[in-house]
């Protein structure tokens, strides 16, 4: 498979898969997914820093006259916008009486609360401190010092992206019975992908490994995105992870290259019995030079429900497994 774009492109961007390979009949890749592998460019993920960044939602979710609010690692987190468009963020608890400030409304940009009508402007009022708080464009982050323990960066580790003005975006959001390292492992962990999620590739060869010491530090694969039948969209992509709850696919050859599909894993605290949840915040920015793509912008309503749904597919079978990985981990009996 040659993903890499030819002089002369077609006018549409499929092929037809000549001979399909039966799922039980694809090489193996289990000696090729060493866990020793994964588990090195893991650590040298969780090494970087984050600044205490977290990803708490999409910039779509986020009005003039509603909050959104998030718990991060068993805090309350509120973020509104305030009179100017910008972001504020805090504790999600009114300093007053406790109420859920996830519940007040948003007027002229200050975030009244419905118990007794405190307002908070997004300055520090009667022992309640803002939070810093970031809009990218197309994700929300809010800066917990207390949680994340590192020294704070001014702002969060945004990976490279196209232009969203050029760009199709789409964000979703899951949670599972894990931890962050969780969901980073198991994006760094390209080599399922064909065995675990049939209906969306084929065709997977992982070509490059990271090597922290002689090479670029990401994984590269050539894999088919499956559209229908035998017809596939054959890619060249790389994974990498910037930051510790961060892993970005990049297309860097075939069609829609420089697309991203980003994937932040924020930590919620714990379920009822105990066990940690995180959630899965994963961010498509999806481009292409092909002058058709601009018909493609203006479907952006029709296609995001589209986009958001295929996400939950692939996350209904990789949150699984971060979970399966992390309940080894939490009873001593994952392999390695």
């Amino acid at each position: 498979m040659n993903p890499q774009p030819s002089a002369r492109r077609s006018r549409l961007p499929l092929s037809l898969r000549r001979e399909p390979v039966p799922w039980d009949r694809q090489r193996p890749t289990w000696r090729d997914a060493r866990p020793s592998l994964i588990a090195e460019a893991l650590k040298r993920a969780q090494a970087r820093p984050s600044g205490n960044w977290y990803v708490v939602g999409a910039t779509a979710d986020l009005g003039r006259d509603r909050p959104l609010a998030r718990t991060v690692a068993d805090h309350e987190v509120v973020v509104w916008r305030g009179a100017d468009g910008r972001p504020h963020a805090g504790p999600g608890i009114c300093p007053h009486l406790g109420a859920p400030l996830a519940d007040s409304p948003v007027r002229c940009g200050t975030l009244v609360c419905h118990w007794h009508g405190l307002a908070l402007d997004g300055s520090a009022f009667g022992g309640w401190e803002p939070l810093p708080a970031f809009d990218d464009g197309v994700l929300l982050w809010v800066r917990l010092d207390e949680i994340g323990g590192e020294v704070p960066l001014d702002a969060p580790v945004v990976p490279g992206r196209p232009a969203t003005a050029r760009g199709l975006t789409a964000v979703y959001a899951g949670t599972g019975v894990c931890e962050p390292e969780d969901v980073v492992a198991n994006r760094l962990d390209p080599w399922h992908g064909a065995w675990l999620h049939p209906y969306s590739f084929v065709d997977l060869t992982v070509v490059g490994s990271p090597d922290a010491e002689s090479g670029p530090d990401h994984l590269e694969v050539e894999v088919s995105f499956k559209v229908a039948g035998r017809l596939v969209v054959p890619v060249r992509a790389t994974f990498a992870a910037p930051e510790p709850r961060t892993v970005v696919m990049r297309i860097t050859g075939g069609e829609g290259a420089g697309s991203t599909v980003e994937t932040h894993a924020t930590p919620l605290g714990p379920d009822d019995r105990g066990r940690p949840r995180t959630a899965v915040i994963e961010a498509v920015v999806a481009a292409s030079d092909r002058a058709g793509f601009a018909f493609v912008r203006r479907a952006a309503p029709l296609l995001r429900p589209v986009m958001r749904a295929a996400a939950a597919r692939l996350w209904r079978d990789d949150l699984a497994y971060a979970e399966r990985r992390w309940h080894l981990r939490s009873t001593g009996r994952f392999p390695g």
